[in-house]
């Protein structure tokens, strides 16, 4: 069974960039965005690492670590990061976790758990689902999750807005709305009563319909 929103995000200790680590123990009490690759070298791939290097402070600002995997060996990572800063303009800032034994592309659901144990002498075509963006709260629940074909390079400014919307709603219990943006008005769930709503909101709320009520953005 595949991994859902909701689900403990599966714990596991890797060779990364930055020495070994204990996935959960990394987290300790951030937030996580973890983002995976098919393989190093490859040019859309290339472009998001550098990319996310760039974007680190906006993640560290929200208590959010990042980090990202890619099946070849961390060697290869450290080569593949001077391509990087020189086509990108910024190398990782963020551990790269190296996946050559792909136990953590088998334990979130990116690649069939039946395949050998092997990254060797497999192509970015074969590795083509290990494109995935999973979010995970300090509880080590999964809060959000993206996967993206290879032709398409992810949007992490979405991924970033995506991210302060799951922190509103931890801290508030608000839901955002379309195109929602920091600042804008959210919605009230419904599974908050009117009452509740009128003392939690003294300033007031919008109904729209019984099931439908914003009120500006907590802060």
């Amino acid at each position: 069974m595949g991994l859902r929103i909701g689900d403990t995000a599966p714990d596991f200790t890797a060779q990364t960039t930055e020495g070994t680590l204990n996935f959960h123990d990394w987290i300790g009490d951030s937030w996580c965005v973890l983002f995976s690759h098919p393989k190093d070298f490859t040019p859309v791939c290339t472009t998001e690492l550098g990319y996310m290097a760039k974007l680190k402070p906006e993640f560290d600002k929200r208590n959010t670590k990042i980090i990202g995997l890619s099946v070849d060996p961390v060697d290869n990572h450290a080569a593949w990061s001077k391509d990087i800063e020189e086509t990108q303009g910024a190398a990782p800032n963020y551990p790269m976790i190296g996946d050559t034994d792909l136990q953590v592309a088998k334990l979130y659901d990116m690649l069939p758990a039946e395949l050998e144990d092997t990254a060797e002498g497999r192509t970015p075509a074969d590795n083509a689902t290990v494109r995935a963006v999973f979010m995970i709260g300090p509880d080590k629940k999964i809060k959000a999750m993206l996967i993206y074909p290879m032709t398409s390079g992810r949007d992490f400014n979405e991924v970033l807005r995506l991210l302060d919307s799951l922190q509103l709603n931890a801290k508030h219990t608000v839901a955002t709305p379309v195109n929602w943006r920091d600042g804008d008005d959210v919605i009230i769930p419904p599974s908050v009563s009117d009452e509740e709503a009128k003392q939690k909101y003294p300033q007031g709320f919008t109904t729209l319909k019984p099931y439908l009520r914003t009120v500006k953005q907590p802060t």
